[in-house]
C-alpha cells in the first residue's frame, strides 16, 4: 500500500528559510519569515492578500534574491537548485497559441529532457492529468482547470524534487480542483516535496503542515489538527428555519464568531456548554425555530479568519453613499431569458437555457470550467449576441448595448477589468466617467470604494502593484460605483483570502437588500450557499435549479461521513475509489464523504473492506449532502446522461 502518513520529522530538509526579508523600496513584503519543509511533505503557506506569499515563492524559485536572511533549497542557494524545482505561478505561463503537446515538448526542451525520456514520460504524464484526449488542442482553448493541469504537467516533465505552487487552483471548478489535489497527494507519496499557497482552506486541510503568514511574518506553524486545537474554540452547527434572521442576534457572551451557510449557522464559541445554553436561550426568547444543534470542532477556515481578525481587524461595512434606492418591485423580473443558445461553429456552448432573476435576488450560476457560464453572462448583459432565444434585461428587449441600459447594469468579469498602468484612483475616476456619475457624487463614491478596500493612503498605487485579491476588491468597487440595478459578477472572489471573501459577500448582500438583482458565478461552494437560488450548468444546459437547501434535498442516495486516523485518509480514499466510482469518494478536511445510491445494501460491505486493509474506521454516520456533494454528484450524473445520448 502506498505511504500515506506524514513525512518523518527526521526526514531531510528540502527547504530551509531563516530570517527571510524582502523589501521593495521602503515597503517590506517579507519581514523575518522562518520555516522549513521536509522531504515528501505537502506544506501550505497560508495568509491574506499581501502577506508576502508570492514574494516568498519568487525567492524559493530563484526568480528574485532576498533582501536579507538565509534560504536553502535542496541544500543550495535557490538559483543553483532551479533545475530540480518545478514552479507554477499564479498567472498561466504556457503559450496560448501552442497545443498541449507542443507546450509540453517546448518545456521539455528548455529543461534539457533527453528525447528518449520525453517519449517515455509524455503519455503517462498526459494520462495521469487527464489531458491525453486534448493533446492537439490549443492552450487558449482549454478551460481554467485544464490550463492548470497543463501547467502542472509542464512542471513535472523533468521529474522535479520540489514543486512550488502559488494558488494553483484559483479559478478552477470543484471537480477539477479535487482531481488536481489527488494528483498532488500521489506525487507526495512518490517522494516529491510540495509547497503550496491556496485561498481555499478546505483543500489546505490536505497539507501535512501549514505556516500561517501575516504581513510577511510567521504567525503559527503546525498540522491543520494542531492549529485547530491551538485555537481553543468550539463550533456549533445550527439548523433552523431563519438563519439570516438569527445571525445578528448571536453576538457577545460565549460567542466569538457567526457565519450563515444557506440553511445553517456556524457559531464559534469559547465554551461549548455555555455557548449552547446562550444559543438556545436566544432562539427561545425570539421565538425562532431551532431544528438541530450539533457540536463540532472548528474548521481551518475558522482558525485563519479569527487569527486574521485578531491581528488586522475587519474592514467595516460602510453604507453606500447617496444610494438611488429600490427602483423596482421585488416581484419584477430583472433578467428574463428564454431558450437561450449560443453556437461557435459546430460547438454549442449554451443550449436552450431559460433563466428568471428578480430584483433583490442573488442568483448563483454554477458549473465546471467550460460549462457555459461566462458565455451566458456575456449574452445576458449584451456583450455577445445569442444564436437563438430571447432576453429581457431591466425591462429592455431591444438595444441591449444601448448607453442608457449600460449605465443601469454593472459587470465584473473573470479577468481584471482595471488598467494596470493607471493608479487605483485613476481607474475609479475613469469608470465614474464612463458610467456618467454626476460630479457631485463621484468623490464620495470613489472614497467609499477605497475605504471599503482598506486602501486609504494607497490610492496612488498602480493597480499592477496590487496582489490579485486586492485587484478583485477594487474591480468590484468599480463595477458598483454607479449603483446598478442589475449586477453581473463572474467569479468575483477568485483568489481572495477567506476574511476578504466574507467582506465581499457582506457588500453583495447589502446591494441585494437595496433591490439590486445580482447574478454571480463562483467555484467556492460554501459561499454559493449565500445565494437565494442556484442553477447548475453542465455542457451548456441547466440541469438543476432551486435554493441551496432544495438542491441538496433533491440529491439521490445517501452521504456517509467516515472518520479515520489522519495518516490513513489517503489510503482509505484510494481503496474506496477502487470499489466505487471515484467521484463518490471525497475528502472534507479530516473526514471522508462516500455517496451511496443504495446505502442499505452497500454499507454492509464497507466495514469489512476497511478492516481487511487494516484501516481503522473510528466513526460512521449518515449526513446531509454538502453543496459540494450535491454539485459533484449532479455534474457527474448529468455528464453520464449526456454521454448516453445518441
Amino acid at each position: 500500500m502506498p505511504r500515506s502518513s506524514p513525512p518523518d520529522p527526521a526526514a531531510a530538509l528540502v527547504v530551509s528559510v531563516e530570517g527571510l526579508h524582502k523589501r521593495y523600496g521602503s515597503r517590506a513584503a517579507v519581514a523575518g519569515l522562518e520555516f522549513s519543509v521536509r522531504a515528501g511533505e505537502i506544506f501550505g503557506l497560508i495568509g491574506p492578500d499581501g502577506a508576502g506569499k508570492t514574494s516568498t515563492f519568487h525567492i524559493l524559485a530563484g526568480v528574485s534574491e532576498p533582501s536579507d536572511g538565509q534560504v536553502r533549497v535542496l541544500g543550495q542557494p535557490p538559483r543553483e537548485a532551479r533545475e530540480r524545482v518545478g514552479y507554477l505561478t499564479q498567472q498561466f505561463s504556457q503559450y496560448p497559441d501552442l497545443s498541449v503537446e507542443e507546450n509540453l515538448r517546448y518545456v521539455a526542451g528548455l529543461r534539457l529532457v533527453p528525447p528518449e525520456l520525453w517519449r517515455e514520460r509524455r503519455g503517462p504524464l498526459l494520462r495521469r492529468l487527464g489531458l491525453e484526449p486534448f493533446a492537439d488542442r490549443l492552450a487558449s482553448q482549454l478551460s481554467g482547470g485544464m490550463k492548470q493541469k497543463l501547467a502542472l504537467c509542464c512542471a513535472l516533465i523533468d521529474r522535479p524534487r520540489l514543486l512550488l505552487l502559488d494558488e494553483p487552483t484559483t479559478g478552477v471548478d470543484p471537480v477539477s480542483r479535487r482531481d488536481f489535489w489527488d494528483v498532488l497527494t500521489t506525487l507526495a507519496e512518490e517522494g516529491v516535496t510540495i509547497v503550496v499557497a491556496t485561498p481555499d482552506l478546505v483543500e489546505a486541510e490536505r497539507c501535512h503542515r501549514i505556516a500561517l503568514v501575516q504581513q510577511g511574518r510567521l504567525e503559527s506553524l503546525g498540522s491543520p489538527a494542531e492549529l485547530k486545537r491551538e485555537l481553543g474554540l468550539s463550533r456549533l452547527e445550527l439548523q433552523g428555519a431563519a438563519p439570516a434572521a438569527a445571525e445578528p442576534l448571536l453576538r457577545g457572551g460565549a460567542i466569538v464568531d457567526v457565519q450563515t451557510f444557506g440553511d445553517r449557522l456556524d457559531v464559534i464559541v469559547n465554551d461549548a456548554v455555555a455557548g449552547e445554553a446562550q444559543v438556545r436561550e436566544l432562539f427561545r426568547r425570539q421565538g425562532l425555530p431551532l431544528l438541530e444543534l450539533r457540536h463540532s470542532g472548528p474548521t481551518l477556515e475558522n482558525v485563519v479568519v479569527i487569527r486574521q481578525r485578531r491581528q488586522a481587524g475587519e474592514l467595516p461595512l460602510l453604507p453606500f453613499p447617496h444610494p438611488t434606492g429600490c427602483r423596482h418591485q421585488r416581484s419584477d423580473l430583472a433578467i428574463d431569458a428564454r431558450q437561450l443558445s449560443r453556437r461557435f461553429g459546430a460547438f454549442e456552448a449554451v443550449r436552450e437555457l431559460t433563466l428568471e432573476i428578480r430584483y433583490g435576488e442573488i442568483f448563483g450560476l454554477l458549473g465546471a470550467n467550460g460549462a457555459g457560464k461566462t458565455t451566458t453572462i456575456k449574452m445576458l448583459c449584451g456583450l455577445l449576441a445569442p444564436s437563438s432565444g430571447e432576453i429581457v434585461l431591466a425591462g429592455e428587449s431591444e438595444r441591449l448595448r444601448g448607453p442608457d441600459l449600460l449605465r443601469r447594469i454593472g459587470y465584473m468579469s473573470q479577468k481584471f477589468t482595471l488598467y494596470d498602468d493607471l493608479s487605483i484612483r485613476e481607474n475609479l475616476e475613469f469608470y465614474a466617467g464612463v458610467y456618467g456619475i454626476p460630479a457631485s457624487l463621484r468623490q464620495a463614491r470613489i472614497d467609499w470604494v477605497i475605504a471599503s478596500c482598506g486602501l486609504q493612503g494607497q490610492e496612488q498605487l498602480l493597480t499592477a502593484q496590487l496582489p490579485g485579491g486586492w485587484k478583485q476588491r477594487v474591480a468590484f468597487g468599480a463595477a458598483v460605483l454607479h449603483d446598478p440595478e442589475v449586477l453581473f459578477l463572474d467569479e468575483p472572489t477568485s483568489g481572495v483570502d477567506p476574511l476578504a471573501r466574507r467582506q465581499f459577500w457582506s457588500l453583495i448582500n447589502d446591494f441585494a437588500r437595496r433591490g439590486t438583482a445580482i447574478l454571480v458565478t463562483t467555484h467556492y461552494l460554501e459561499e454559493a450557499e449565500q445565494c437565494n437560488r442556484l442553477c447548475f450548468m453542465v455542457a451548456g444546459e441547466n440541469v438543476i435549479e432551486g435554493s441551496p437547501g432544495a438542491i441538496k434535498a433533491a440529491q439521490p442516495g445517501q452521504v456517509l461521513e467516515l472518520v479515520l486516523p489522519p495518516d490513513q485518509l489517503q489510503s482509505a480514499t484510494l481503496l474506496l475509489r477502487r470499489h466505487w466510482q471515484p467521484w463518490r469518494v471525497s475528502r472534507f478536511g479530516d473526514r471522508l464523504h462516500l455517496v451511496l445510491d443504495d446505502p442499505e445494501r452497500e454499507i454492509e460491505g464497507l466495514r469489512p473492506l476497511l478492516a481487511q486493509a487494516q484501516l481503522s474506521l473510528e466513526g460512521l454516520r449518515r449526513v446531509p449532502p454538502s453543496l459540494e456533494d450535491a454539485f459533484i454528484g449532479t455534474v457527474q450524473r448529468a455528464r453520464a446522461r449526456q454521454g448516453e445520448r445518441p
